[in-house]
């Protein structure tokens, strides 16, 4: 068995520096199989993704941080992963975020408070943007050193350079030394600075220190005077490892957890009271909670993705207010616990939005592939040191070219997208109409349909915004030579019937990604920005995933929310509420919306929909209704509705009009019986002789009532109370009779 074991390594080793799938075949052969890592290291960047050259050693991990190399960051990553990882530094919190998400780090490693200077709130919306899942979390000491190049001494030291937070935290010890600071961008990068000679002005290298990290020091040559200079020694921060899959299922029951949540709550009062009810009514701890405001528009497209991935289509209201706030709260248990998922059910059922951002080990703790991954770092033999401090990405090594991006039709939409295209790419169009003006002034190539041929000549991608109805026929009439080795991307707000005509038109060398940016020229924010707004796409066919990725970065850098669903998806959650909006647009006429000077939300959102629908060719409209098998039934439904609010008003106005006519009888019949009581009660209240007291006893007349000198006046007052009373309210209209 020892025999065949080591057979098997060599010829593992042996394929791994060939270039083969290591990967694949170490997850066959299993762990005890694995070739020493001492002495080889696997080809092609590992998990972290492909390099620019396949035969280059690369590492296992790439853990993306912000800063230059040295930063507090770097030596946080390092501390809680191990020496070994390889750490790329990143200019930005946002490109750490891209790097993962983009396959080409396994993780970041980034701080979200610390004790003294509180939360970085920048991480945190970050979060909200990217789908990444928080998986360890580090409390980092931050020791602050004094550093200055081989051979200065301290007493020649006038001035301090590093990052304004990192120099207010050492401000007695600069004062007790008479040190002017001086502030720069990073804390690392001051170090560099004095390395590389490049100073502010008065400062030279013998005249000048640097405030860093001791590894800062170590990178870049420089010797630390003092360590631990910072006037607080509770200086701690809290960093988070973010990949793209959670480790939730590897958390045991006796694993000290956390989770982080956060989520929305509508207007509404004791609504925070009661959200947290639910996790205190089961004796869950909390160890961090913090309101942030959100935009309306982030807001807007995360309620889409929830609706997305649950399937639900729930309304939303469009008049939400520009800033909401968003709840982030650490609580003390497993996510998949009994407790934390009643208690999660529960606050789901208050909330306008929740989302899980993580449940991970307490305390530096790993569990699960990235606990693999840092055990298999600490047995990693490195020769040269600085290859694990990498400064940038194999695409940023890679020569980049613009992309040629032709857009076929060259209308409302077309335009809007060529502006922002224009600035970093070469962009050309075609439609049939002489567009040449609008082309220029754009910066634009125009070229019209009897030029395909040289307009498809020389393009990278070419984007189809056409109306759906012309959409066969217009893929049709295009050369279909012109189109190998190019990507397709059709931007029609339907895409299952787009998707179908490319896959029976184009050929497997043409490259297909089917769209839908949801947004447009009237509808997007004043500045021009794409910022918040969902673009949703499918690769349907890709060979070419350099150029695919390159293409959506395009979208991404716009800062776009990148949602990936197949069309028959898409079309599905939004085919018919955009058919039902267009529908309800274009039956409102604009002149039965005239504006006034007091108006209400509601006519405001009436006018924005019919502003928006009914600029609109009529073209785009009919597509919706042609290519969606619904919107018929949907029609109907509108004519039904339509009928049904006409019945209820007809059937409204016949019972007021019966109700009015009842009570007008009835108010008549009322006056004659008054009458004819007012009668009798004149009639009893005269005195009458003998003789015609005998006559009315002798002819007893029913409705004559004889006045009896015995009887009590009281009676004739009851009688002139209730005429009286009779009167008023037959006189008030109110149908109603006295009581007798």
């Amino acid at each position: 068995m020892a025999r065949t074991v080591s057979l098997l390594r060599a010829a593992l080793v042996l394929l791994v520096w060939q270039g083969a799938l290591a990967e694949k075949l170490t997850g066959i052969l299993g762990g005890a199989m694995m070739p020493d890592r001492g002495s080889v290291v696997a080809a092609g960047g590992g998990a972290g993704g492909g390099t620019k050259d396949s035969m280059r050693p690369s590492l296992p991990m790439r853990v993306a941080y912000q800063g230059e190399p040295g930063a507090y960051s770097e030596k946080s990553t390092r501390e809680l992963l191990g020496r070994n990882v390889v750490a790329v530094g990143r200019p930005s919190f946002e490109e750490c975020f891209r790097a993962v998400a983009s396959h080409e780090c396994d993780y970041a490693c980034l701080p979200v408070e610390n004790s003294l200077g509180g939360s970085i709130h920048e991480n945190y919306d970050l979060m909200l943007r990217y789908d990444l899942t928080i998986v360890a979390e580090h409390e980092f000491r931050v020791h602050h050193c004094l550093m200055v190049k081989e051979g200065v001494k301290r007493d020649e030291i006038k001035y301090a350079i590093s990052h304004p937070q990192a120099l207010a935290q050492c401000d007695n010890y600069l004062r007790g030394l008479g040190i002017t600071p001086i502030p720069t961008y990073d804390t690392a990068g001051s170090a560099k600075m004095i390395s590389e000679g490049k100073l502010p002005d008065k400062c030279t290298p013998e005249n000048t220190a640097a405030i860093a990290s001791d590894l800062a020091a170590q990178l870049y040559g420089l010797k630390c005077l003092d360590t631990a200079i910072e006037d607080d020694d509770t200086n701690f921060t809290r960093f988070l490892l973010l990949g793209r899959k959670g480790i939730v299922q590897y958390l045991g029951k006796k694993t000290p957890s956390k989770t982080s949540v956060v989520f929305t709550l509508p207007n509404v009062k004791g609504a925070l009271y009661k959200a947290l009810a639910c996790f205190s009514l089961r004796d869950i701890d909390f160890s961090k909670i913090e309101s942030r405001p959100t935009s309306a528009s982030l807001l807007n497209y995360l309620k889409f993705r929830s609706q997305q991935k649950s399937g639900q289509n729930s309304s939303t209201k469009s008049d939400l207010p520009r800033f909401r706030y968003c709840f982030y709260l650490d609580f003390l248990d497993n996510e998949l616990s009994e407790n934390a998922q009643n208690a999660l059910h529960h606050l789901r059922e208050q909330a306008d939005f929740l989302r899980v951002l993580g449940s991970y080990p307490q305390k530096s703790r790993l569990v699960g592939p990235v606990a693999d991954a840092s055990e298999e770092l600490k047995h990693l033999h490195v020769a040269d040191r600085d290859a694990l401090s990498l400064r940038t990405l194999p695409s940023e090594e890679e020569d980049v070219q613009p992309l040629k991006i032709g857009i076929i039709g060259y209308g409302a939409f077309g335009q809007f997208l060529s502006k922002r295209l224009s600035m970093k790419h070469r962009v050309s169009c075609m439609d049939p109409l002489d567009k040449s003006k609008e082309a220029e002034a754009q910066g634009v190539d125009y070229f019209p349909p009897f030029e395909s041929l040289s307009f498809l000549s020389d393009l990278d991608v070419v984007i189809l915004a056409v109306p759906l109805i012309d959409f066969d026929a217009v893929v049709s009439s295009l050369p279909a030579d012109q189109l190998r080795g190019k990507l397709i991307v059709e931007v029609c707000p339907l895409s299952e019937h787009p998707k179908s005509v490319l896959m029976r038109h184009l050929g497997k060398d043409v490259d297909v990604i089917c769209s839908h940016p949801m947004f447009g020229p009237r509808n997007s924010p004043s500045n021009g920005g794409w910022d918040g707004l969902p673009f949703v796409y499918e690769k349907v066919r890709i060979k070419d995933t350099r150029r695919c990725d390159q293409f959506l970065q395009i979208f991404e850098q716009e800062r776009c929310q990148m949602v990936e669903m197949t069309a028959e998806q898409h079309d599905t959650l939004t085919a018919d509420a955009s058919f039902v909006t267009h529908l309800t647009g274009r039956l409102l006429d604009r002149s039965w919306l005239p504006p006034t000077p007091v108006i209400s939300k509601e006519y405001a959102a009436l006018c924005e929909v019919a502003d928006l629908t009914n600029d609109d060719s009529f073209d785009l409209f009919y597509g919706m209704f042609k290519y969606n098998d619904r919107a018929k039934s949907h029609l109907n439904q509108m004519r039904d509705n339509l009928a049904k609010v006409e019945r209820q008003l007809a059937a409204k106005e016949a019972y007021l009009s019966a109700t009015a006519a009842l009570q007008n009888s009835d108010r008549q019949r009322l006056i004659a019986e008054c009458k004819s009581l007012l009668q009798e009660v004149a009639q009893s209240s005269r005195p009458v002789s003998q003789e015609e007291s005998d006559d009315a006893s002798t002819k007893q007349h029913p409705k004559v009532i004889a006045f009896n000198p015995t009887t009590s006046n009281k009676e004739t007052v009851e009688k002139v109370s209730f005429l009286t009373e009779a009167t008023r309210l037959v006189t008030k209209g109110d149908g109603k009779k006295p009581k007798s």
